[in-house]
């Protein structure tokens, strides 16, 4: 054990000696590597530990990233012994990992520390065994006490979790010669804003808010991190970025594919829990919140929630009028025929599911009074493609008419989150001619052009945030149910409206068309990213 221990250590140390010299991570000021520490995930057999998470960890150790001593225990109820759970994740790690061919030395590195054990969620006695392994990698690997619990787990095993790691002792923080712990619950978080309360109750009677760590993929992605940056780092955009200059932000988040294997859990969120309630509320907030008075967690999170608070909910009249839901019926994605969101399989052949939501919605503050932002996601569109797009103000004289030049186009600002990262900033210019012709065109920003390398995956910079304890990124309590409180309202006004005909629009368009119709109304058009 002794000799595994040394090994394990010395690649960590080879590893971690550039670790500073990443061009993933330098230029941030601080150090990125954590303390030594065991990650602990539940529900290891499944799906996303298998394409995400261990993917992820295996990328930070590439980079250099991972700490001396740094173990993994999964956790779930298929029997296995650490070497077959290793073997599992390995092979999913080789097909799935940004980066390939594997490194053989460094995968064993990570390898070593893994161990697993076989238990059930609601079975006390199974965290009595997760309690002795982690006080032996303790003694053995030198992670003092530092745990993180990963629930990559259905939610309705959240509960037991929480209740159980409390039970065990395991929750608490900075015990009589231990370190820290902190738990990654991933979303969604409840399925309206009542059970979102109860689970943050019931959470918060477990572990306190410091130790909380609620997870949204998306915010892990460059580009949205760089609308931080690009606001308030570049004297040049944010003077313009308010009423008197944006005619409208949208904000887009579409996917080609169909609820593929999710529909048991579809069935019961649709698309405006899954994606609405979370992913799209953070890029609104994030695009429109104030500067924050320091860039450190709590100060940015106060801003996201002051927007989230100033979009006042929504009631039947308003949602009828702003919000517009829809379901895919059969249709074609790319020349290829695709079934309708009821043929497919585990969904109800009479289900009112919504699978496309768009609305209009307001932030009520000095900044954004009467600028709309308009949000649309949804399943089978065209393309896959997340953009934020802030359409500024017309000029407010056009000098060219006289001279035969038509209506100017607008100016543009996108932010292209995936799966192209980058900005583009569409102006108008002269045509190369002895007429005067204007013609719109693009200044583009790509990152993986601009520097040379591939943008780290989202979950690989939030695990690596959660091991060194930057909640940054991370939603806090008042966050999520400030969400949850607008997201609720549409859905109370759903109950008492009647469902569209479904399916109302054709798998590989844009949309309902009384999507299009709402933004006709105010003489407005969607952008196609």
């Amino acid at each position: 054990m002794t000799g595994g221990l040394q090994k394990l250590n010395t690649s960590f140390d080879e590893i971690n000696d550039s670790a500073l010299g990443n061009p993933l991570w330098e230029g941030l000021g601080i150090q990125r590597t954590a303390e030594p520490c065991v990650m602990v995930i539940f529900g290891a057999t499944g799906d996303l530990t298998h394409r995400k998470l261990i993917p992820a960890l295996y990328n930070l150790a590439l980079d250099r990233l991972l700490p001396n001593g740094f173990s993994v225990v999964g956790f779930a109820r298929r029997p296995l012994t650490d070497q077959q759970f290793t073997q599992d994740v390995h092979d999913t790690v080789a097909q799935y990992s940004r980066r390939k061919p594997l490194d053989p030395t460094v995968w064993n590195s990570l390898a070593k520390g893994m161990h697993y054990v076989q238990g059930d969620f609601g079975d006390e006695k199974s965290y009595e065994k997760l309690a002795t392994l982690l006080g032996d990698l303790d003694r053995t690997q030198g992670t003092s006490g530092n745990r993180v619990f990963y629930l990559a787990t259905p939610p309705t095993a959240y509960e037991d979790i929480i209740h159980n790691l409390g039970q065990a002792g395991l929750a608490r923080q900075h015990w009589a010669g231990g370190g820290w712990t902190r738990i990654v619950i991933e979303k969604p978080f409840g399925t309206d804003l009542a059970t979102a309360r109860d689970l943050n109750t019931k959470l918060s009677a477990v572990f306190n808010e410091e130790q909380t760590y609620r997870i949204d993929h998306y915010l892990g992605k460059e580009t949205v991190q760089n609308i931080l940056v690009f606001r308030f780092a570049n004297t040049i955009f944010e003077p313009i970025w308010n009423r008197q200059y944006v005619d409208h932000v949208q904000i887009t988040v579409a996917e080609n594919l169909g609820v593929e294997e999710r529909a048991g859990y579809y069935e019961g969120a649709g698309t405006i829990r899954d994606m609405v309630q979370n992913h799209m509320m953070q890029q609104l907030a994030l695009t429109a919140m104030e500067p924050p008075v320091a860039f450190d967690a709590n100060a940015i999170r106060d801003e996201k929630v002051k927007v989230l608070r100033a979009i006042k909910p929504l009631d039947a009249r308003d949602v009828a009028e702003r919000v517009v839901r829809g379901q895919y019926g059969p249709g074609s994605i790319n020349g290829e025929h695709v079934v309708g969101y009821r043929q497919e399989q585990k969904v109800n052949p009479n289900s009112t599911t919504d699978t496309f939501v768009a609305m209009k919605l307001f932030v009520e503050n000095w900044r954004w009074q009467d600028v709309p932002f308009y949000l649309r996601t949804g399943k089978r569109l065209p393309v896959r493609a997340t953009e934020i797009a802030i359409r500024f103000k017309p000029v407010p004289l056009q000098l060219f008419r006289q001279m035969g030049v038509a209506a100017l186009e607008q100016n543009i600002l996108a932010l292209q989150i995936q799966p192209d990262e980058g900005i583009t900033l569409k102006f108008e210019s002269k045509v190369p001619s002895a007429r005067m012709r204007l013609r719109s065109v693009n200044m583009d920003f790509r990152y993986s052009a601009a520097f040379g390398v591939q943008p780290a995956d989202a979950y690989e910079r939030l695990i690596l945030d959660v091991l060194i304890g930057d909640s940054t990124l991370f939603t806090r309590r008042d966050e999520v149910e400030a969400a949850w409180t607008l997201v609720t309202s549409i859905l109370d006004g759903w109950k008492v409206l009647p469902p569209p005909v479904f399916p109302n629009y054709e798998a590989g368009s844009w949309g309902p068309i009384a999507a299009q119709q709402m933004m006709a109304r105010d003489d407005r058009v969607w952008r196609r990213p």
